[in-house]
C-alpha cells in the first residue's frame, strides 16, 4: 500500500464501525436484517462476551451472513478472537478444538460441538459499545481459519483486519460494487471466498444480499430472476449445474467462480445464455485474491491484482510466488517479501501468467483442498496396510481432480472404503481404489508414477 491508501485504510476501518443514520436504515440482508440491526447484534455479542470478564476465541459454526458480519464487527471493535471451522462435522471440530482450545460457539447446530464449549445466543445491544478507540490493531491476527483437516493435522492460517478488509474494500472499488446492488450466493461464509465475497465486500459496499444459499439450479435462477440479483457468488460445481436450457437472468451483472478451476465450456455456455462472462479469482485462504481471469478475454492466462506485486522463482525457476497485503502473516517471505505459493505458472504477455499446476501434492475436489500426502499417511496407520500412494487422476470433465489410491493390504476394497470413510471428510475420501500384494518402489523409495495411473485408470468409476 502506498501511504495515502493506507491512510484510507485506516480511516475506512474507524468508519466501519461508526454507522450513519441513513446506513442503518439500509437493508443488508433482502426483507431481513438492517444494516443498523447488524451493527446492534455486534454491540451485543461484545457485551456479552466482555462479561465473561477473559478473552474468549469464538468459533463460528454458522451458515447465518448477518450473524457472520456482526461477531466480524464485534471482533474488530475487541469482543473476541475468531476461528472459521473448514466443516461443521463432530470430528472435524473436535480437531480444531483440540488444536486451539476455543471455548465459546455461535452454532446451527450445537450438538456436534466438543463438550464444554459454551455456546453463545446473540442478542442485540447498543451500537455506541462499538468503540472505535477500542479498535485492533490492523496489523494483528484476529480471524483463524483452517483448511485440510480431514486430510490430517488442520491448517492454520491467521488473518489481520487489513488482510481481510484491505481485499473487501479493493473488491468494492475494482468491481465498482455498490448499494444498488443484490447479491445471490451458492456458497457458505464460512470459507475465506464466501466470507469475502457474500459478507465482507457487499458490507462494505453497503449493498443488500440474499440471506439464502441457494445450491439447486432452478433455485440459483429463480432466486435471481424474482428479486432482481445483480451480482451472483459461485463456484464451478454449481456454474456446471447452471448448463441447462431455460438459463436466464437478465438483472444480472457480474458473476465471480472460485475454490476450483471452471470448465471452459461451463463458462462457454454461461456466457452465450446470458452475456456475462463469469470472473474467476485465483487465490487461496493463505494468499487472499491474487488474479482473475475470464472467458470474455479468451485466454487461459491470469491477470494479477493491480495491488498484488508477482514473480515466477523457486529452485525450479516455476514457483509463482506473490506480494501482498491480503497473505497471511504465517506464509514464509523473502527478503523482498514475496510469498512462495503452492502453484507453478509462466509468464505470459501482457503482464499476466498461466498456471502449470500444483506444486506441493494439494489438489482441490469439489473446490475443497486436499493434501494427498496426508490422505495418505492417514491410510497408511489402517490395519494391515503395509505400504499405500495416493495421487489425483484428472476428470473427464472440468479440470478437478479424482482422489485415487493404490493399498497394499489385506483388507477388502469394502472393508478398507468403510474405515476411510470413518476418518476422512466425504470429499478427501479417493474414489478410485486399488488393492494390491505389493506396490514397486526403486531402492531410493519412489514409484512409477505413469505404471501407478495405468493400474489405477484401469479401475476407475
Amino acid at each position: 500500500m502506498t501511504e495515502v491508501q493506507k491512510n484510507k485504510f485506516i480511516n475506512y476501518y474507524k468508519m466501519i464501525l461508526t454507522p450513519s443514520a441513513e446506513l442503518c436504515r439500509q437493508d443488508f440482508t433482502f426483507s431481513g436484517y438492517s444494516y443498523g440491526e447488524v451493527f446492534e447484534l455486534a454491540a451485543g455479542i461484545k457485551k456479552m462476551l466482555a462479561s465473561r470478564g477473559r478473552d474468549k476465541t469464538l468459533c463460528l459454526c454458522t451458515e447465518k451472513k448477518s450473524v457472520t458480519a456482526a461477531c466480524i464487527l464485534a471482533s474488530l471493535a475487541g469482543a473476541c478472537q475468531l476461528i472459521l471451522p473448514y466443516s461443521f462435522s463432530a470430528h472435524a471440530l473436535t480437531e480444531m478444538h483440540e488444536a486451539t482450545g476455543f471455548d465459546a460457539a455461535i452454532a446451527d447446530h450445537p450438538e456436534e460441538l466438543p463438550s464444554g464449549v459454551e455456546v453463545i445466543t446473540p442478542l442485540a445491544g447498543k451500537i455506541s459499545e462499538l468503540k472505535t478507540e477500542e479498535i485492533r490493531d490492523p496489523d494483528k491476527p484476529f480471524l483463524s481459519l483452517f483448511t485440510g483437516g480431514s486430510t490430517g493435522k488442520p491448517r492454520v492460517w491467521t488473518k489481520s483486519p487489513r488482510n481481510l478488509l484491505a481485499e473487501a474494500f479493493y473488491l468494492q472499488e475494482k468491481f465498482q460494487l455498490t448499494q444498488n446492488d443484490l447479491f445471490v450466493t451458492t456458497v457458505p461464509p464460512y470459507h475465506i471466498y464466501g466470507l469475502l465475497f457474500s459478507v465482507l465486500a457487499p458490507f462494505v459496499a453497503q449493498a443488500q444480499i440474499l440471506p439464502d444459499i441457494y445450491t439447486f439450479p432452478q433455485e440459483i435462477i429463480s432466486a435471481i430472476n424474482k428479486h432482481g440479483a445483480t451480482v451472483l457468488i459461485s463456484v464451478p460445481v454449481h456454474y456446471r449445474a447452471l448448463h441447462v436450457d431455460n438459463l436466464s437472468v437478465g438483472s444480472l451483472r457480474i458473476a465471480f467462480s472460485s475454490s476450483g478451476a471452471l470448465s471452459r465450456s461451463d463458462a462457454a455456455y454461461f456466457y452465450k445464455k446470458t452475456g456475462v462472462g463469469i470472473i474467476e479469482i485465483y487465490g487461496s485462504t493463505e494468499t487472499g485474491g491474487v488474479a482473475t481471469r475470464s472467458i470474455s478475454e479468451q485466454t487461459e492466462s491470469w491477470k494479477p491484482f493491480d495491488v498484488v506485486d508477482w514473480k515466477i522463482d523457486g529452485m525450479n525457476g516455476k514457483r509463482l510466488c506473490i506480494k501482498s497485503d491480503f497473505a497471511s502473516e504465517e506464509m514464509q517471505r523473502d527478503a523482498e517479501g514475496f510469498c512462495m505459493t503452492g502453484d507453478e505458472a509462466s509468464s505470459d504477455k501482457e503482464g499476466r501468467f498461466l498456471l502449470l499446476g500444483r506444486a506441493d501434492g494439494i489438489v482441490k475436489v469439489a473446490g475443497k483442498r486436499v493434501d494427498l500426502i496426508e490422505v495418505q499417511n492417514k491410510i497408511k496407520t489402517l490395519p494391515t496396510v503395509e505400504d499405500v500412494v495416493v495421487i489425483s487422476l484428472p476428470t473427464e470433465k472440468g479440470r478437478e481432480s479424482i482422489i485415487a489410491a493404490l493399498v497394499a493390504c489385506d483388507l477388502t476394497e469394502t472393508h478398507l472404503k468403510k474405515l476411510m470413510i470413518e476418518m476422512l471428510e466425504p470429499y478427501a475420501v479417493p474414489r478410485c481404489v486399488k488393492i494390491v500384494s505389493r506396490i514397486t518402489r526403486t531402492p531410493a523409495g519412489k514409484i512409477d508414477r505413469s505404471k501407478i495411473e495405468q493400474i489405477l485408470l484401469s479401475d476407475k468409476d
